[in-house]
Order: C-alpha cells, then structure tokens, then sequence
C-alpha cells in the first residue's frame, strides 16, 4: 500500500508491470477510487508498467480542505510521475482523470507522449450547475446526489446488476470534502485554449448512455488535438471501463500498439 507524500499531501499508489515496461498512467472519475480500472487490467497487454493512484481527496490519499484547483491536481499527478520515474508516459483520464490528462499534457510534454481522454471534455458543465451541487452535497451528503448521479453515470441495463451496486456504494463512501473540493476544481476549469494547442497523439472514448460526458462533448473536445482519434463504445455510460471492460481494453491496447508503447 505504497502513499507518496508530496510535500504534506499523502497520495496513496499502485504501481503494477516490470520496471522496464512501458510506462502507462491512469487518473480516474470523482467519486471513485484507483479500482475504476480493476476490471480492464487483466484485458491490456501483458509487460506494461502501470501506475494508478488515489486523487487527492479520495480512496485512500489525503483529503485537505477544500476547494481544489485543477492546477492542484495536475500538479500532483506531475509530482506523482517524477517521484516514481514515470516519464514519456500515455496518460489515461477518465472525466475529472481526463481533464487532470489535458492540463498536465499542456504542462509537460516530457511526462506525457499521449492521451486518452475518456467520457470528459476541455469544460465540463457550468459553474452554476456545479456550485448547486457543492451545495447539496454539502448541506445533505453524497446521498443528496447519488440517485441523480448513477443515472447519468451507468446505462439502465447496467444498473439491474449485481455489480451496480457496489459502484454506487464506493461513491458514497467518498469523502464529501473530497468530492466538493474536486467539483470545484471542474467547475473553475475551462481547457479549450490549451488543448487545442497541444500537439500529441490522442485519443477520446465516449459511451452512448453518458449523461455526464456526452459523446458530443468528448468528441468536440477530442477534435481540437489535430490528428486525434474518437471511439465511442454503444451501450455504456460514464464509466465504460466498468461496463464494457473488455471492448474498452480492446480501444486503449489499439491506441497503444499505434504508438509503439506495447
């Protein structure tokens, strides 16, 4: 259970593959933890090294007061990759994951050699919409939010099982300080101008059923990197990862295989 502490902020880890892998970070959604990516791991390819980490905030890391700056954020997954040795990277976002992937790619080319940003956009909603529910959760819990919140994240296929409700539960059990702090870095974030200046192979996943991320949004967004590529996976909803773990892997080992990282 490996925890970095980046000057007082304690990041819990994970890093799995040989040494000499190639080298692949993911970043995952608010309200989940480093387990977002627990069911596409035994699909990818085998000899990758991987490094996963809880967000400030959630899972297992620190949670500070709050609110956050997405600046923050970014920079502790830049502080994240040179404490382990994690250079020249492909960087995996999901949602909030996806835009901590933009930022740090505008930041440092030399961390980052490309992107897939999945079911998350260069802004993402309003600072309105967002501000109301800071304030429902704030006055009421992640219970205020949850029902509203797993209908637009899951597909009404999906939500009937079993596993559904395990996903449900690990937002809950999200610290609410966290989930604030880091719904107010997406509220104060608005990436357009520098993703469109990044120059990097790319790549945007979007699910059909997403009523977060809509695939309108990822694929406007993915559009402004010249040269990216779009997927979307039918049927899924936020968290593709989860609801369609293999076709997901499929995506990302296609990507990777372009770029010579496997």
């Amino acid at each position: 259970m490996p925890i970095a502490n980046l000057d007082g902020l304690r990041l819990h880890y994970r890093i799995d593959g040989p040494d000499n892998g190639p080298p692949v970070v993911f970043a995952n959604s608010l309200g989940t933890d480093m387990r977002l990516w627990d069911p596409i791991l035994p699909h990818l390819p085998g000899g990758l090294r991987i490094l996963r980490y809880d967000k400030r905030g959630h899972g297992l890391s620190d949670t500070p007061d709050g609110p956050y700056s997405m600046g923050a954020l970014v920079h502790d997954a830049e502080r994240l990759m040179d404490l382990t040795g994690f250079r020249d990277a492909v960087f995996i976002g999901l949602s909030i994951g996806g835009m901590i992937a933009q930022g740090l790619a505008a930041k440092r080319l030399d961390l980052v050699r490309a992107a897939v940003l999945s079911n998350t956009g260069a802004k993402i909603g309003t600072r309105e919409m967002w501000e109301g529910r800071i304030a429902s959760v704030r006055d009421g819990g992640l219970a205020s939010v949850a029902d509203a919140t797993m209908e637009r994240w899951f597909s009404s296929s999906f939500r009937d099982t079993e596993d559904f409700h395990a996903w449900r539960t690990l937002f809950l059990r999200t610290p609410a300080e966290g989930w604030m702090g880091c719904g107010s870095a997406i509220a104060g974030t608005d990436f357009y101008a520098s993703t469109a200046a990044l120059r990097l192979p790319a790549l945007g996943i979007a699910g059909s059923e997403d009523g977060s991320t809509p695939p309108d949004l990822v694929r406007e967004t993915v559009d402004l990197i010249p040269g990216s590529q779009f997927a979307l996976i039918r049927g899924a909803g936020h968290l593709p990862c989860v609801e369609k773990p293999e076709e997901y892997a499929r995506i990302v080992t296609a990507f990777l295989h372009a770029q010579g990282h496997c």
